[in-house]
């Protein structure tokens, strides 16, 4: 039988381990793209898995003062299309590292 000693030896590494594999699953988060888009494609936003904005394309069509609030809506949608895709992917890759782990289904790790 291990010692207490050796057991909390054993939880540390465990436990640095698992912080390894917490920040390399965001870096890798971050270099994934997602695309939202709205208005049939005439508002598109790029973002990373990770939900950092990387760019919002608006088709020329749309710049003219009296489509302001639709422009302004479209992107909201597009943005939000974004970011559901990008959690959909999150949510994908953080359950890859969970079974990586030996974790059993619908286990939650503090921050995840």
């Amino acid at each position: 039988m291990k010692s207490m000693e050796e057991m909390i030896k054993a939880a540390q590494q465990a436990a640095e381990t698992i912080s390894k594999q917490m920040e390399e699953s965001q870096t890798k988060l971050d270099g994934i793209e997602v695309e939202g888009k709205a208005g049939g494609g005439l508002v598109t936003v790029r973002a990373t898995a990770k939900g950092r904005i990387i760019g919002v394309s608006i088709d020329e069509s749309l710049l003219k003062p009296e489509e302001k609030g639709i422009v302004e809506d479209l992107i909201a949608a597009a943005f939000n299309d974004a970011r559901a895709k990008a959690d959909e992917v999150a949510g994908r890759e953080m359950a890859a590292m969970q079974q990586g782990m030996g974790l059993p289904p619908g286990f939650k790790l503090p921050g995840m």
